[in-house]
């Protein structure tokens, strides 16, 4: 089976350096997780066997939408999948750095 859903919303401009999927209680079947950011397929997809941390990559065809999600606040989007998907729990964290919208850096109060 397959399961779909929307997992949250990363600022515009935010650069993405890290991605995890963590699974605290094992799936019914070896799952795989992929993530879409603004509606793009972004990583690899990840297999899940067992409780853990699986990380995901940039895809081969957005590398650069990791150093910017665009100039709109991007929603995120998984698919898990599996033969007989019925049961699983697994957390989404996505580490990444707050920039403007057109992914320039802006320095904070007390930089000058």
């Amino acid at each position: 089976g397959t399961l779909t859903g929307t997992a949250f919303v990363l600022p515009a401009g935010s650069m993405v350096t890290d991605i995890k999927v963590v699974t605290t209680t094992v799936f019914s079947a070896t799952t795989t997780c992929k993530l879409s950011i603004g509606g793009t397929d972004f990583t690899t997809t990840g297999t899940i066997t067992n409780v853990g941390s699986v990380a995901l990559g940039a895809n081969a065809t957005t590398p650069g939408g990791w150093l910017n999600v665009g100039a709109t606040d991007a929603i995120v989007t998984y698919t898990l999948a599996g033969t007989a998907l019925t049961t699983g729990a697994a957390t989404i964290i996505v580490t990444y750095a707050v920039r403007n919208s057109d992914g320039s850096q802006r320095p904070t109060g007390t930089q000058n």
